[in-house]
């Protein structure tokens, strides 16, 4: 449950129109659940904004779709869950609790919309320097448009050919934080942090011939960025880069 659903619960017991009972029912489970295998954060949301999001890889699809049990039952609860990493065996698990879970194949997310409630400031912008750096491109797009943000998306702008990213000028000035995500040796977030004010936020791909080290090559090159306001999260980390976006955005 999130602050506004705790509010509106308090408000109708106040008022009188839940009983203390019920009410108590409905929080039971703050600020987590026991699952065996797991234990559902149902307190995440209060704390931090967003409810917890189920990293799918290295689970079963039944334990996976355990979870989202779980957080379907909890009643007023009006975030979006969200599952990264998700294989098909796991997408058809979640699919048969809840027939509105939509899969987003490119990134591998599974989203269950319940509420289309807006958050934040400005507008996210997620920027790849090629086609092949949108997978993690699009994880950060969609987990930022379902935690409640405005998303706009630039793909295949790289350096090597810059007159493509300068035809987006316009888009980078008005964004409110960026997100750039670069493979190969990592370079564009440095050229995009400097043409901008605000956060850029660098997400290193995995993307690359053998001398890129399978992502370490940009992971180090934006580290070494001379754009002092380049920030980076680990390789091929565009669920982070969303959320660390999403707290700048919510300032």
């Amino acid at each position: 449950m999130d602050e506004k659903s705790i509010r509106e619960l308090l408000e109708q017991v106040r008022a009188g129109k839940i009983a203390t009972a019920r009410a108590l029912d409905r929080l039971r489970h703050l600020p987590f659940e026991d699952l065996g295998f797991a234990k559902i954060d149902h307190h995440r949301a209060l704390r931090q904004g967003y409810a917890e999001v189920v990293f799918g890889r290295g689970k079963t699809p039944q334990q996976v779709a355990g979870i989202v049990r779980g957080m379907l039952r909890v009643r007023g609860a009006r975030t979006n869950i969200l599952v990264t990493r998700a294989d098909a065996k796991t997408v058809a698990a979640v699919k048969r609790l809840n027939r509105r879970a939509k899969w987003h194949p490119l990134s591998g997310m599974i989203v269950i919309e319940r509420t289309r409630d807006r958050v934040g400031k400005g507008t996210i912008l997620v920027v790849t320097a090629g086609t092949s750096d949108i997978p993690v491109a699009e994880e950060a797009a969609v987990t930022a448009s379902a935690m409640g943000h405005r998303v706009e998306t630039i793909y295949d702008v790289g350096v090597a050919g810059l007159h493509r990213l300068m035809e987006h000028r316009q888009q980078l000035t008005s964004a409110r934080v960026i997100i750039c995500v670069a493979g190969m040796e990592g370079a564009l977030p440095s050229v995009v942090g400097g043409l901008v004010s605000v956060p850029v936020i660098a997400v290193p791909t995995s993307v690359g011939y053998g001398a890129s080290f399978g992502g370490i090559a940009a992971l180090l090159g934006m580290l070494n960025s001379c754009a002092s306001n380049v920030t980076v999260v680990n390789i091929d980390n565009g669920f982070g880069a969303a959320c660390v976006a999403g707290a700048i955005n919510r300032l």
